[in-house]
């Protein structure tokens, strides 16, 4: 590495450290460029060149708070139960969301979130683990949904607690808020239950797209089947009108 870049490197972490110490101790608000300028040791133009502008600072930010959590994350043991592994992540994440509270508010921003490949690395770890959970035939609902429902019982989870004087919050609110979601999407015996067919075509679903004996367009009918089935009110196993 040439000294120039180094140097480059080692500005760009001064800078960040210097933005991060202002974003915890005294929210975002407090990340202006001339209050991080002064604390990182540098010009203020060093900063727009290096991360544009402030929305970029923050990213960067997020992403260097957010670094060791998403690689603890992302690390989903394959020896592990699927839902003991969702329900262990689903702790982390509450666990982060109150220890962080600032850069929490910045990912869960609806213009924000959208653009953060930080909040996007989440969202897709959280993508992965439910996948286990399709392929091993626990869900009654389109891998989709139960994303959707998961991500957004954690971020009102968070919210709420956040929200709360701490001497004040009921500590078993997040573990209420998961058993409520699981209910929703989980089957113990998709086989064996009314969610049966839903279950099962869940599980192909997530299996579909590596059944090489089949051709692409073939799998990209059965998957369009499958959909079908799960997105049906039924699960495919109402009357068919004949």
């Amino acid at each position: 590495m040439s000294d120039g870049v180094k140097s480059r490197a080692d500005t760009r972490a001064l800078i960040v450290d210097a933005a991060a110490w202002l974003l915890h101790e005294n929210g975002p608000g407090a990340v202006t460029t001339r209050g991080v300028a002064e604390r990182a040791g540098v010009q203020a133009p060093t900063i727009y060149r290096l991360f544009g502008d402030k929305d970029g600072l923050l990213e960067a930010v997020a992403e260097r708070v957010l670094a060791g959590f998403v690689s603890d994350k992302a690390a989903a043991a394959t020896d592990v139960d699927p839902l003991d592994d969702l329900r262990a992540s689903w702790r982390r994440q509450i666990e982060f969301g109150l220890a962080n509270p600032a850069v929490f508010r910045l990912l869960s921003d609806p213009e924000r979130a959208s653009g953060s490949a930080a909040a996007r690395t989440g969202r897709q770890i959280l993508a992965t683990r439910v996948h286990r959970l399709a392929a091993g035939g626990r869900l009654r609902v389109s891998e989709a949904h139960a994303v959707n429902l998961i991500h957004a019982a954690g971020v009102g989870a968070v919210q709420t607690l956040l929200a709360t004087p701490p001497e004040q919050r009921d500590p078993a609110l997040a573990d209420a808020m998961i058993d409520a979601v699981l209910g929703r999407i989980l089957t113990d015996a998709p086989t064996e239950t009314a969610d049966g067919p839903r279950a099962a075509a869940v599980a192909l679903r997530a299996l579909a797209p590596h059944l090489r004996v089949l051709s692409g367009a073939e799998r990209h009918l059965l998957v369009e089947w499958l959909d079908r089935i799960t997105e049906s009110p039924t699960g495919g196993s109402g009357a068919t009108g004949r």
